[in-house]
């Protein structure tokens, strides 16, 4: 489902193969236990850079799976359990003690959308891909840190709307003018990872303090983070 390649100071997360990359529990313990990689393995000039392969970053949670429990109740609990195991995924991209910046190979839908917004920084090919909030459309309540998400990280009450509210499927350039995404110039896969590598190269050069890092990043959302039961650290003032 995914791998983590460590290239000097950048970590890439990749989610592999010509699939959807849907969630399930073994492919959320996966990228959990590899975000957990990274971080132990941290140090000034770290960067995250999560991208795809094929079609689509991800699709969102794997409803098969949910739907093979052979009863609407089996489902529903299935359902539950991929929410409620996504949520660490999350919490663990908000805590990494390092900038972390999504390259979305292709579509983004869903909890996939979510993993990306989970980033530091979006990136986007202009050629293709969406994205792509399902729930209004197939029926399914929202779950509390996605909408603490959306609050979080985009910005207009009116971007908001368009992306929960609509069913609409956001491609690079609305989704940039919308403030969803920092870049859509680019015009494949290859493209945009190249891109994000070199926004990654210039933010390692900067060997920030990880910890710090992730403690002003946490305080940017306080109330993603209270969802999530993350806090923020106080570090002491350095003395001048």
């Amino acid at each position: 489902m995914c791998t983590l390649e460590k290239r000097g100071n950048l970590f890439l997360l990749t989610l592999t193969g010509d699939n959807e990359h849907r969630f399930n529990p073994d492919a959320i313990a996966t990228i959990l236990s590899l975000l957990a990689q990274a971080k132990s393995q941290a140090k000034r000039g770290s960067v995250l850079i999560t991208t795809g392969h094929g079609k689509f970053f991800s699709n969102g949670f794997d409803l098969a799976w949910a739907q093979a429990s052979g009863s609407l109740t089996g489902a529903a609990e299935r359902l539950h359990q991929m929410v409620e195991s996504f949520k660490p995924v999350v919490a663990a991209l908000l805590d990494l003690p390092m900038p972390t910046i999504a390259a979305l190979n292709g579509h983004a839908a869903a909890a996939g959308l979510m993993l990306a917004l989970s980033h530091d920084y979006v990136f986007m090919r202009k050629d293709r891909g969406v994205l792509y909030m399902s729930e209004v459309d197939i029926g399914l309540s929202m779950p509390d840190y996605f909408a603490a998400m959306v609050r979080s990280k985009i910005g207009t009450s009116a971007a908001r709307r368009e992306v929960l509210l609509s069913g609409k499927k956001i491609r690079g350039e609305e989704a940039v003018a919308l403030g969803i995404v920092d870049s859509a110039a680019h015009d494949s896969a290859e493209g945009v990872v190249e891109a994000t590598v070199g926004l990654a190269e210039k933010l390692a050069a900067k060997k920030w303090n990880g910890d710090v890092y992730a403690s002003i990043r946490k305080s940017l959302y306080p109330e993603l983070c209270e969802i999530l039961g993350l806090k923020a650290t106080i570090f002491a003032t350095p003395k001048l």
